[in-house]
């Protein structure tokens, strides 16, 4: 037979044991620690044990102090370039070298070249051509209009017509005028128009006399160029003379510049006249309350530069 086994529950010891003196909770048995895993992930919600900061490794250290000077190099440079900056914007434009000069009223020319010349044919103020005359097609000598204009298609640097100049005069300077060019023995006249998007109309006329002497006749004679008695343009009522800067002085020609004078309509009008050799140039420009100065200027400058 097997032997019996008394059940937990029905030892009398026990029993009395814990109906008279309550036994002392039991103690629990302390968990053992493992070594901590050096390689392992530290435990996020563990509290962290306020300890002094390891020094880093010497590879470490040489990487900060690299990162330290480089980031103060940085912190130098954008200082001088905030400085630079800054000096560029209280400066003007125009002092600034490369820089567009947009604002300061000028407008954006194609780059200008002298045309070709027939073969051996000299310049006009050369030796060897005594009478100044421009052998080149004189429509390649016409200034091209700038960036952003509107040309106009019927004079776009063709041949045109005296009559077409005469319109620029008023109606009372023509006659003299007409008489004054069948005299002079005129070769050709061409001419350019355009307008810019501030409204600005620009107008070069050419004008190609037989010789030197015919151009300086017509120039002091029939339009008075640069004086007070200068014949009028379409509209004009009350004109007086003006200089152009050094800019516009060209070796071997000459220039004169007249501007519409207070009271004028709701335009005001700067034209210049130019003689270089055997032709005369005509510029004018035209602007709703006043014909600004400095694009005037660089126009009739260029063109000059083209002729000389």
């Amino acid at each position: 037979m097997t032997e019996q086994q008394t059940p937990p529950e029905a030892a009398p010891e026990a029993t009395a044991a814990t109906a008279t003196t309550p036994a002392p909770a039991p103690v629990p048995e302390p968990v053992p620690v493992p070594e901590p895993n050096l390689s392992a992930e530290p435990n996020p919600f563990a509290a962290p044990e306020p300890a002094a900061p390891a020094a880093p490794p010497v590879r470490s250290r040489r990487v900060l102090a690299a990162v330290a000077r480089w980031t103060a190099a940085v912190v130098v440079f954008a200082g001088l370039g905030a400085g630079t900056a800054a000096g560029i914007t209280s400066m003007e434009r125009t002092d600034v070298p490369g820089l567009a000069t947009e604002s300061d009223g000028r407008w954006t020319y194609p780059t200008l070249s002298l045309p070709a010349l027939p073969e051996g044919s000299p310049r006009p103020f050369t030796a060897g051509n005594e009478g100044e005359v421009h052998h080149a097609d004189l429509r390649r000598l016409l200034l091209p209009a700038p960036a952003g204009a509107t040309v106009d298609p019927k004079l776009d640097g063709a041949w045109v017509s005296v009559d077409q100049y005469l319109s620029l005069y008023a109606k009372d300077e023509r006659p003299e005028l007409k008489q004054a060019i069948d005299d002079s023995a005129l070769r050709h006249i061409t001419a350019r128009t355009w307008t810019m998007p501030d409204g600005t109309k620009s107008a070069v006329y050419l004008l190609r006399f037989k010789s030197v002497g015919f151009s300086e006749n017509f120039k002091d004679d029939a339009v008075n160029a640069g004086t007070t008695a200068t014949a009028l343009l379409e509209g004009m009522q009350s004109v007086g003379t003006e200089a152009l800067g050094n800019d516009a002085q060209v070796p071997n020609t000459v220039q004169y510049a007249t501007a519409e004078k207070k009271p004028y309509g709701p335009e005001q009008t700067r034209w210049a006249y130019i003689q270089a050799g055997d032709t005369l140039a005509l510029v004018v420009q035209s602007r709703k309350g006043e014909a600004l100065q400095v694009p005037f200027q660089q126009t009739v400058t260029l063109q000059n530069q083209l002729l000389g």
